[in-house]
């Protein structure tokens, strides 16, 4: 009987190594699959980061922009349908929150889209041997619309201003501004201005 039993353990042995052999295989396997879903997942979210960066930016740019020439509304076109504003310092700011998130523009690709909005492509650093390449795109929406007002059929009578007044007239409100249904009066003297969120949507694309 104990020669038996000394038989009976050795034939258990190998079958013993080879399901530790398995169970080791299939831990490695899992791991693999598992570093290899993050790092895919870390290089898409760092995409999505910078193409909204980039968009952001380029709406911050967009209002500063108009606020310029806010007096002048023959000058607002271009800003209020998202076109005047720098892409090179819009893909900077796409650069800087791919860094953030552990990833670099993939051969400094950061493209202006020609709906309005940036697609960015990232590739993971670190020390993985695979890293991930991952593209996102952001647009910029626009919001407003500015419609010239027409002027009165039949002007106003002029009230006779005194001599010691001058001969300045005030300039009256200008009329025209509607964004997302809600009209807006710039005061030149104390203008209440759309805030950049007011003036444009920025949102990622499929």
């Amino acid at each position: 009987m104990p020669g038996r039993a000394r038989r009976d353990s050795g034939q258990a042995f190998p079958v013993y190594i080879a399901v530790v052999a398995g169970l080791l295989f299939l831990a490695f396997a899992y791991f693999a699959v598992g570093q290899a879903a993050f790092t895919r997942n870390s290089a898409q979210t760092a995409a999505d980061a910078a193409a909204l960066a980039a968009a952001q930016d380029a709406r911050e740019q967009l209002r500063e922009g108009w606020i310029e020439v806010i007096l002048d509304p023959g000058q607002w076109g271009g800003f209020l349908g998202g076109l005047e504003y720098d892409p090179d310092a819009a893909c900077d700011q796409a650069a800087e929150f791919a860094a953030r998130n552990g990833a670099a523009l993939s051969g400094d690709t950061c493209v202006p889209l020609d709906s309005g909005g940036f697609r960015v492509t990232v590739r993971t650093n670190g020390p993985e041997s695979n890293p991930a390449t991952a593209s996102a795109s952001a647009v910029i929406e626009p919001l407003c619309e500015y419609k010239e007002q027409e002027p009165p059929s039949e002007p106003p009578p002029s009230t006779p201003t005194p001599p010691d007044e001058g001969d300045e007239e005030e300039e009256g409100p200008i009329m025209g501004l509607m964004c997302d249904g809600v009209a807006w009066e710039i005061d030149p003297e104390k203008p209440t201005l759309p805030g950049a969120v007011d003036l444009f949507t920025v949102r990622l694309s499929e």
